[in-house]
């Protein structure tokens, strides 16, 4: 009896404990680049380099789910764009017909967001210390200098997050993206996080507490991905 006893404890214990190891896996959030075949980081260039490219986490701008984007190395920013252009919504810009926005919301500090649940994390602990870097190492700290030149960043940048058109969902898909800053007027300690192409709307249009900065000439290459190829992909340094 006292046999039978231990051993439905043990197994009681140890359901559990996998019921508590899925519940804290499925509460984290995937925050960063990863690197797939070959890929290294060319701190001279300022990009990536050899055969393969980098993987990184994105929102479906229809629904707000998690996706993934692969951004191949060696990819040029897009050149010789059709003259035609169109306007996306009533956001007050335009884009070549065969290009389609990728929107980045831009955390100012104070935002009271936790920049590790962030696509990308600008305050990473370095180890060793001291100081913070970026774990979107070929851009991260290209966009948080954009935006610490607005006043709701003087006081720094938290991170961004990355807002993309899927066509399943009936999202503006293209191969060829244009980064479009979401950046804030003011500093919010209760900030909503923008993760819809509705939020993003209302947050330009309706309560005015957001603008957007286009980048047409950051123009690139990139397309959907699954979970699976992040997953099993190398966390890109940290700079």
């Amino acid at each position: 009896m006292l046999r039978r006893f231990v051993v439905a404890s043990i197994l009681t214990a140890s359901v559990a404990l996998l019921v508590f190891a899925a519940v804290g896996s499925a509460g984290s959030a995937p925050s960063g680049q990863r690197l797939y075949g070959s890929s290294t980081w060319d701190p001279v260039s300022g990009h990536f380099v050899g055969g393969g490219g980098a993987i990184e986490p994105a929102f479906d701008d229809s629904t707000g789910t998690l996706v993934y984007l692969r951004t191949p190395n060696n990819n040029q920013n897009a050149k010789n764009l059709p003259d035609k252009m169109v306007p996306f919504g009533d956001l007050g810009f335009s884009l070549p017909v065969n290009v389609a926005p990728i929107f980045l919301p831009v955390y100012p500090v104070g935002s009271g967001i936790d920049p590790t649940t962030l696509n990308c994390d600008h305050l990473v602990p370095l180890d060793p210390g001291p100081g913070t870097g970026d774990n979107c190492i070929d851009h991260g700290n290209g966009v948080a200098a954009l935006a610490s030149g607005f006043p709701a960043y003087s006081g720094g940048v938290l991170g961004h997050d990355h807002l993309v058109g899927i066509a399943k969902t009936g999202g503006d898909f293209n191969v060829l993206w244009e980064p479009v800053l979401v950046l804030f007027t003011s500093v919010n300690p209760n900030q909503e996080r923008i993760t819809t192409l509705d939020q993003i709307e209302t947050a330009v249009n309706v309560t005015h507490t957001a603008f957007l900065v286009p980048l047409p000439p950051l123009t690139f290459h990139c397309s959907a991905e699954g979970s699976a190829a992040y997953d099993n992909a190398t966390p890109a340094p940290i700079g």
